[in-house]
C-alpha cells in the first residue's frame, strides 16, 4: 500500500517490486531493481526514506525516518544493501553492500560504511559508526566511533555504552539524566505521540490514480 502522508507520497522507480502487503508512507524513493517484500513497513514520517539500485527489503523489516530527535534522520539505503527479515533500520545511513541480517536493528544517526556486515540479532546504537568491511557478530551491541562491540555479558559496558551514545536525544530530542528513567520515557513517548499524530491525515493512494 503507498500513503501520501504530510503531503509527500511514494516515488517507486518501474522496475522496482513492491509486495501488495508491504506498506510505504511518505517520501519515498524505492530504486531500480529494488525489491520490498511481504509485510515491510517504509515510513518517512517528516523525513525521507531512499532505497538504492538492487536493495532487498525483506519480508516485515522496518525503515522509518524521523525529524524530531537532535536534527532530521532520514533512511538512506545506498545500492546493493540487504535488509533482512524483522530488522528495524531507523534514521541512519547505510553504504553500498551491505548485509543487515534477520533481526538486527540500527538506530539514529548510525552510519554503516560500505560492506559493512551486521549478523542476525545484533544492535548498532545511535551515532555508532560502522567502519568499511566491519562485521559485527550475532546477539552483540555496537556502539561508538568507530563501533567497539560489546557482548551480551558484558552488562556494565553496555550500560555504559548505550548511555553514551545519547539515544534519547537522537532519537526524541529528550535530554533527561540517563538515572532518571521514567522522566526519559514520558518525554520520549509524548514526542513520538506528537509526531505520529500528522498520521490522521494520511491518504491511501489508489494505483493508477493521480
Amino acid at each position: 500500500m503507498l500513503i501520501r502522508h504530510r503531503g509527500a507520497e511514494p516515488t517507486v522507480h518501474e522496475s522496482a517490486y513492491v509486495a501488495p502487503n508491504a506498506t510505504l508512507v511518505g517520501r519515498i524513493v524505492v530504486g531500480p531493481r529494488a525489491r520490498i517484500m511481504y509485510g515491510a513497513v517504509l515510513d518517512a514520517e517528516g523525513s525521507s526514506v531512499e532505497v538504492g539500485e538492487s536493495c532487498v527489503v525483506a519480508e516485515h523489516a522496518v525503515l522509518r525516518a524521523s525529524a524530531i530527535g537532535d536534527e532530521e534522520r532520514p533512511v538512506r539505503l545506498a545500492d546493493h544493501v540487504f535488509v533482512g527479515p524483522h530488522a528495524t533500520v531507523l534514521g541512519c545511513t547505510v553504504e553500498r553492500c551491505c548485509y543487515l541480517a534477520a533481526n538486527v536493528t540500527v538506530l539514529h544517526g548510525a552510519r554503516l560504511g560500505p560492506g559493512a556486515s551486521i549478523a542476525v540479532g545484533a544492535l548498532v546504537h545511535a551515532r555508532t559508526f560502522v567502519p568499511d568491511g566491519f562485521f559485527v557478530p550475532p546477539h552483540t551491541l555496537a556502539a561508538g566511533d568507530p563501533a567497539r562491540v560489546v557482548t551480551p555479558d558484558q552488562r556494565e559496558d553496555a550500560a555504559a555504552a548505550v548511555r553514551d551514545a545519547g539515544f534519547a536525544a537522537a532519537a526524541f530530542g529528550v535530554s533527561a539524566d540517563w538515572e532518571d528513567r521514567p522522566r526519559r520515557y514520558e518525554a520520549a513517548t509524548e514526542a513520538r505521540s506528537a509526531e505520529f499524530a500528522a498520521h490522521r491525515d494520511d491518504e491511501p493512494l489508489t494505483p493508477g490514480a493521480p
